[in-house]
């Protein structure tokens, strides 16, 4: 299961239940996916096909709505 938290323009940002239990967030668009590390800190954990200037935009995205992202995978595990 890898519900949808956001979209923004071509961006899907996501997390997949049966995953690790660090929290973290998957983004994918038509380029490419990636997946950011949201603690200890914000870091990006691997990439596939992004450019620089798409990771610094998503990375920039994520740091707007961070609180959302992790409210959503508290919510989703029931934390």
């Amino acid at each position: 299961m890898s519900p949808t938290i956001m979209r923004i323009g071509p961006y899907r940002f996501f997390f997949n239940s049966r995953e690790e239990r660090r929290r973290h967030i998957h983004v994918a668009c038509p380029e490419g996916s990636a997946k950011f590390w949201l603690e200890p800190i914000l870091a990006l954990a691997f990439h596939h096909n992004l450019s620089t200037g798409a990771l610094r935009r998503i990375e920039e995205i994520i740091k707007e709505h961070e609180d959302e992202f992790k409210s959503a995978w508290d919510r989703h595990f029931e934390l």
